[in-house]
């Protein structure tokens, strides 16, 4: 080490450090693992996870997978409220918990649970909640890995209560009969689809003209007719030019007021606009590292910033900002900073919102390959097709093939219904070892499976082709 105290100090335990620190220390490094909250795993385990925990707990409460079967008005349990919504959140979180201790002790990395802050770029100070220094550490290397906090509404202050971001939803005492959703982002369209199945009258609002332009427009389309049928208004291509209080017969509620003049009335805002790096505390000037506006810093492809041996990860670099991206930042990060190998394939990174329905996509979109003038053709399954859709009681939905007619290569995979973000990795996999959409013909796959779409997808494909 050189006479520093470790070979790695990671600050952050969120999945870009937990991949950092858990890649060095297989390669036989000394690390440690620095926290500014109390638990390992960090924001993530604590309010990271909280939109997709709550989809599940009211898709399982109101009874909404079923409902295609059982009619509209089944629901496992009446008079849902949020209390009932927590319970599975906290359960979570623990587990969550358990098992990233679990596997910090099996790879002997040192836990700090302090703020971590840079003293100069090999040093770095260690302090307890009430700013006593705790002690001064050394290290070879650092990856900064703090990721992001909730980026609050310029215009007025989140009380937590009627006006909220994203993680205070966690301290709301009731559900609100209205809800504005501002920012159709990942996370802003995961509550919104939620809350909209809980019953909740909820207004989406967002200065982009459709959804999520960086997706297959028929994906989000899909989206976008699911989450009107569930009752939400969309005002797209408008932007929030003030929030105020108000009280009326009602009590206290919000007034939201776009630049087009339009006033909604609601219950409460939540207000879901950009992240920011959370790096105000970290003193990075000692370290000479400077961030963006947003509180973000610049990497070079192997994720090291303008400083030797100073390295950052996940969410505190930028989009996309997800945890199965960030682990394998990461990781990449530790095998670079110790001369380690590793197969690349990021990019081919999936993307998955837990929407209602979800939606993930890999690969190339019917937009990118116009603009690259690359022959391709479409080869879909509607799941109304598939047997398991049918028996689940989820039948809302397709997937999509992108492949190039000429060499059939799979260049693009794009889903939208139940069981999306888990069925991408197999277009993936065959994508990543640059596979035909030919496999899915001659492979066997299990009847009844969500997988089976692949067959039918594949043989509508090569049927548009004439064949």
């Amino acid at each position: 080490m050189a006479g520093y105290d470790y070979d790695l100090a990671v600050i952050g335990s969120g999945p870009a450090g937990q991949g950092a620190a858990i890649q060095a220390a297989k390669l036989g490094k000394d690390v440690v693992i620095i926290e500014r909250y109390p638990a390992v795993g960090g924001e993530n385990v604590s309010t990271g996870g909280v939109s997709k925990t709550l989809r599940e707990a009211v898709m399982h409460l109101t009874g909404y997978r079923e409902r295609a079967i059982y009619g509209g008005s089944y629901a496992v349990k009446q008079n849902i409220t949020l209390s009932d919504l927590l319970v599975r959140n906290q359960y979570v979180s623990q587990q969550h918990i358990h098992i990233l201790r679990s596997q910090l002790s099996r790879n002997r990395v040192e836990f700090a649970a302090a703020e971590g802050s840079f003293i100069d770029r090999h040093t770095i100070n260690l302090a307890s909640d009430e700013g006593r220094v705790n002690r001064t550490i050394t290290a070879d290397k650092v990856v900064v890995a703090v990721g992001t906090d909730a980026t609050h509404p310029p215009v007025v202050h989140a009380d937590g209560k009627l006006i909220l971001v994203g993680y205070q939803v966690m301290d709301i005492n009731e559900l609100p009969r209205t809800l504005v959703v501002v920012g159709a982002g990942a996370v802003g369209l995961e509550y919104c689809g939620t809350f909209a199945a809980l019953g909740v009258k909820v207004t989406l609002i967002d200065r982009k003209n459709r959804l999520l332009p960086f997706m297959d427009e028929e994906v989000t389309d899909v989206l976008a007719y699911h989450l009107r049928q569930n009752g939400v208004t969309l005002r797209l291509n408008e932007a929030v030019f003030d929030i105020e209080y108000f009280l009326d017969e009602r009590g206290n509620r919000v007034r939201v007021v776009l630049e087009s003049n339009k006033q909604i009335l609601t219950d409460a805002v939540l207000y879901c606009v950009g992240r920011t790096g959370s790096t105000a505390a970290l003193n990075l000037e000692a370290a000479g590292l400077e961030t963006d506006g947003r509180g973000r810093l610049a990497v070079d492809e192997n994720y090291q910033t303008d400083v030797e041996g100073i390295y950052a990860a996940g969410g505190v670099i930028g989009f996309p900002d997800l945890a199965s991206v960030s682990r394998m930042q990461g990781r990449s990060a530790a095998r670079h900073m110790f001369n380690t190998p590793i197969d690349n394939y990021q990019d081919l990174m999936p993307y998955m919102i837990k929407t209602i329905p979800e939606l993930a996509v890999v690969g190339k979109t019917e937009a990118e390959l116009t603009d690259d003038g690359i022959p391709y053709e479409v080869g879909k399954a509607n799941y109304q097709e598939n047997v398991n859709s049918i028996v689940k009681g989820v039948d809302a939905g397709f997937l999509k093939l992108l492949f190039n007619i000429d060499t059939r290569e799979l260049l693009g995979v794009h889903i939208v219904g139940e069981g999306a973000a888990e069925m991408v990795h197999i277009g993936q996999a065959v994508m990543a070892h640059r596979g035909k959409i030919d496999y899915f013909v001659d492979a066997v796959i299990s009847h009844p499976t969500m997988a089976e779409s692949y067959v039918t997808a594949a043989l509508d494909g090569i049927n548009r082709l004439g064949m």
